[in-house]
């Protein structure tokens, strides 16, 4: 089942989300064709019960679908949407049609308006469903007042709405452990290909008459990339652990702190390996790297996982250890 649902969604997504759409939704052009080809599939109600007209989907069994979107740096939120469509269910709220954003952090209401600064997706997600005020709110982009965050080619911007526009839910569980999930499928992805990029690159480049990838420290380099993509890969197994299409807490704060600790070295050491010529706008590498150092944030870091983890684990008592132990090996939240 795995691999038939991973297989679709690569080949369908190496077909609709080429680095040229990747560049156009940069410049502020929606993909609303890949979207479209996507939300077909049935991709967006995986994790949607039968019942409610979803395939019923386990998040293991949904998550090849996100590292394949990870792999392809797909430019709209097809794992939030997979998750938050999830979550609205449970929540007993009729389906929204169109893609959404999770955003789970960083909001607030002052006045009549609510909003944010750096709200991932905002820029061709069609819905956020975000947490403020204590309230979960269902907000639409198409009311939204935009302004871009100035990082190149970021997906993410300022965003506020008037509250009259928002639509409060009833609070279910909270959204961060969604956000971290979706976060850290994604990276794994990700690193995927950029390990993937970095072995052609290094096999094909030649260097004092032989490909650089034959020399000991650049095959140094590369097994330290492998092995934090592979440790990325065992984090989002981890965060897609859960009940009802909802992740555990705890294994989804661990598989997000994980998942983002690894970022830095993986794309480091991608661009080294390349050279100057990975951080041009016509090589494709700076087009996954870049969404791997936004999505290492986004959702949390690993630093605010990390503390979140520390406080659950004493909060429990003096054998914090142990209390982790348990709480992984019984897959439980925190």
């Amino acid at each position: 089942m795995d691999n038939l649902l991973g297989d679709a969604a690569e080949r369908l997504y190496a077909q609709t989300c080429t680095p040229d759409l990747i560049r156009l939704a940069e410049q502020g052009h929606a993909p609303v064709e890949a979207w479209q080809a996507c939300e077909e599939a049935g991709f967006g109600d995986a994790l949607v019960p039968a019942e409610h007209g979803g395939a019923g989907l386990s998040l293991p069994e949904a998550l090849p679908v996100v590292l394949a979107a990870g792999r392809h740096a797909c430019p709209y939120p097809i794992a939030d949407t997979m998750l938050a469509r999830a979550w609205l269910c449970l929540a007993r709220r009729p389906q929204t049609a169109g893609s959404i954003a999770i955003a789970a952090h960083g909001l607030a209401i002052q006045g009549a308006r609510i909003g944010g600064l750096n709200l991932p997706w905002i820029r061709t997600a069609d819905h956020v469903l975000a947490e403020a005020g204590g309230q979960a709110w269902l907000l639409p982009t198409r009311a939204a007042c935009i302004r871009p965050s100035g990082v190149h080619g970021s997906l993410a911007a300022e965003a506020s709405w008037a509250l009259s526009d928002a639509e409060r839910i009833e609070h279910g569980p909270s959204l961060a452990p969604l956000a971290a999930a979706a976060y850290a499928g994604l990276i794994a992805g990700a690193m995927e290909r950029v390990l993937a990029m970095t072995l052609d690159y290094a096999n094909q480049r030649s260097q004092f008459g032989k490909p650089i990838g034959r020399f000991q420290a650049v095959q140094q380099q590369i097994s330290v990339m492998a092995e934090q993509a592979c440790a990325a890969r065992m984090a989002a197994q981890l965060a897609f652990q859960g009940s009802d299409a909802l992740p555990g807490p705890l294994l989804a704060a661990l598989g997000k702190a994980r998942a983002s600790q690894a970022v830095p070295q993986v794309a480091d050491i991608a661009h080294a390996v390349h050279g100057a010529i990975g951080v041009t706008e016509e090589c494709d590498l700076q087009l996954y790297t870049r969404r791997l150092r936004e999505w290492r944030l986004a959702g949390g870091s690993e630093s605010y996982w990390h503390e979140r983890i520390g406080a659950a684990a004493l909060a429990h008592g003096s054998d914090a250890l142990t209390y982790l132990r348990v709480a992984l090996c019984d897959k439980e939240s925190a």
